[in-house]
């Protein structure tokens, strides 16, 4: 994919990932893995921010973070990049949970958004710099 361009998930797209307290990628789906651009392997054991893009403000980061190290789940629109240097938006659901073992882990759904909610929320994150 030329470098730049965006991917657009499909209407059925489910991005899923896992990670444990530090943010550091436990699993990926196949959607996840395709969309992103990196097979699993390239993934477990990475920080989950090996996708995150420039244009996203940290502000939101810390909101995410706060939240879910406060036991509540997170939603909010993000902004990703592609190993290729493309980019692409997801509406985001993290939810924190114990794993059988009593380790923090958080784990990450995500979907298409609407090119409304798009194109607000870039004009949002512009502001927030």
């Amino acid at each position: 994919m030329p470098k730049g361009e965006q991917t657009v998930l499909s209407e059925t797209g489910f991005l899923v990932s896992e990670t444990d307290e530090k943010g550091y990628i436990l699993f990926a789906n196949d959607e996840f893995c395709k969309v992103a651009e990196y097979s699993l392997d390239d993934l477990i054991g990475k920080p989950h921010n090996i996708v995150r893009h420039p244009d996203m403000p940290k502000v939101a980061f810390k909101d995410l973070w706060d939240t879910i190290r406060a036991g509540k789940v997170w939603q909010g629109f993000v902004k990703n990049s592609t190993s290729s240097g493309g980019y692409y938006w997801v509406f985001a659901t993290v939810y924190p949970y114990k794993n059988k073992q009593g380790e923090q882990c958080y784990l990450s759904v995500r979907r298409k958004p609407s090119q409304e909610d798009i194109d607000k929320h870039e004009a949002l994150y512009k502001t927030m710099h």
